[in-house]
């Protein structure tokens, strides 16, 4: 496996009941993976003699992160090593310009974009999407609400985009005017354009795929993100109609047949006011909105990464629970969480705390607590006192 964070370290959990020996290619042995794999390699991944070396005796490779160069993979295949997902799969989560011209290509609904080259350029993209007669007063305004905070229809606020290497709300800004536009384009990348969709809430679907096309869908979950990273996870989602959640399962499929995606796949999805989805982001490895999978899925998402990536039948992704709720846990003002177990444990038995072993930063993913059961209003209780007694945001 590439790359030495949470993932890998709950990617190798995953494997240890099948007898299956990781290898890991990780940038420091403290990284969280690091930390509990046997056989670890430190370097970069960005250096193709690095990868070579790395996978010499393994069966197949895969990732924690979507960072390694296209044209490394290509040299890997080359050299006859199984690279799951592949570079062909793997670019549409890698380079977000070439992910919108795919999904444009096979009719996938996406929000209103285009590459852009400069901030007037930005403005022209703007001015397109104004209503007819909108031009000379710059746009008019829609209802506010959980998506749509007043916005104009058309015209600015517009979301831009690094093409390549933005996560969790780096490399994307929500810009309202030219002059906030011009902080993209300092990084000489190119940049692409989104309308700011108006949307009620964010959902994920995540399904899985093998290489003999055996593929899974686990329940479309709502995904609430805090300053643009993910805070808490529920699934299935609460009051989605069971059309729209069909309909997100089926695009998902879908993708992951279209762009021949081995392994876990997540679609980012837009839950719009007017009752449509629209696709926001791919990830192709196991993802944080489907970490309620380790303990609320009959299989997890990392178990069936494992037995896809090595072309075993994949498990039942069915929920044990009704409700199952992920909240993550960002560092905070404690540095020592050890402490804290004994309160969350004692007040909550059946709550599963996950930790990845990172040290304590403020704001910075160190764990995530899963809860379960049959009343939402008290999952969701459980699991976000956990959390944020973890983090020290409450006390009592």
């Amino acid at each position: 496996m590439v790359g030495g964070g949470q993932l890998a370290r709950m990617t190798h959990e995953a494997g240890i009941p099948l007898g299956i020996r990781f290898k890991l290619l990780s940038d420091t042995p403290q990284d969280s993976a690091a930390q509990v794999v046997s056989d670890v390699v430190i370097g970069d991944y960005r250096d193709l003699d690095t990868l070579r070396d790395f996978a010499r005796g393994c069966d197949v490779i895969t990732f924690d992160h979507e960072h390694v160069p296209t044209e490394h993979l290509r040299a890997l295949e080359a050299d006859g090593i199984p690279v799951r997902p592949g570079p062909d799969a793997l670019v549409h989560a890698q380079d977000k310009g070439v992910m919108r011209a795919k999904l444009d290509a096979i009719g996938i609904p996406c929000p209103r974009h285009r590459i852009v080259s400069d901030p007037q350029d930005v403005a022209a993209f703007a001015a397109e999407g104004l209503p007819e007669g909108e031009l000379e007063r710059g746009g008019h305004e829609v209802p506010s609400g959980k998506g749509g905070g007043g916005r104009r229809a058309g015209g600015f606020p517009v979301v831009l985009k690094t093409v390549r290497g933005g996560y969790d709300g780096k490399g994307v800004w929500v810009v309202d005017n030219v002059e906030e536009a011009a902080e993209p384009f300092r990084a000489g990348v190119p940049v692409l354009a989104e309308e700011k969709v108006d949307y009620v809430r964010e959902l994920a679907a995540n399904v899985v795929r093998s290489p003999h096309g055996q593929a899974v869908a686990y329940p479309v979950v709502e995904s609430q993100q805090v300053n643009g990273v993910c805070d808490t996870v529920i699934a299935p989602a609460p009051d989605l109609d069971e059309t729209l959640a069909l309909k997100a399962e089926e695009l998902a499929l879908t993708i992951a047949k279209e762009l021949d995606v081995v392994g876990h796949l997540a679609v980012e999805l837009f839950q719009t006011r007017d009752g449509r989805i629209l696709v926001n982001e791919l990830a192709m490895r196991p993802h944080n909105s489907g970490h309620w999978t380790q303990d609320g899925a009959i299989t997890s998402q990392f178990a069936n990464h494992v037995r896809a990536v090595l072309d075993l039948p994949l498990g039942d992704p069915r929920p044990r629970a009704p409700w199952t709720v992920m909240v993550n846990v960002l560092g905070g003002d404690y540095p020592d969480m050890y402490s804290a177990y004994l309160h969350c444990m004692a007040r909550d038995p059946r709550l599963k705390i996950h930790m990845y072993g990172k040290d304590v930063k403020p704001g910075r993913k160190v764990g995530h607590v899963n809860t379960y059961g049959d009343d939402l209003d008290d999952v969701l209780e459980r699991a976000r006192h956990a959390a944020g007694y973890l983090r020290g945001t409450i006390t009592e």
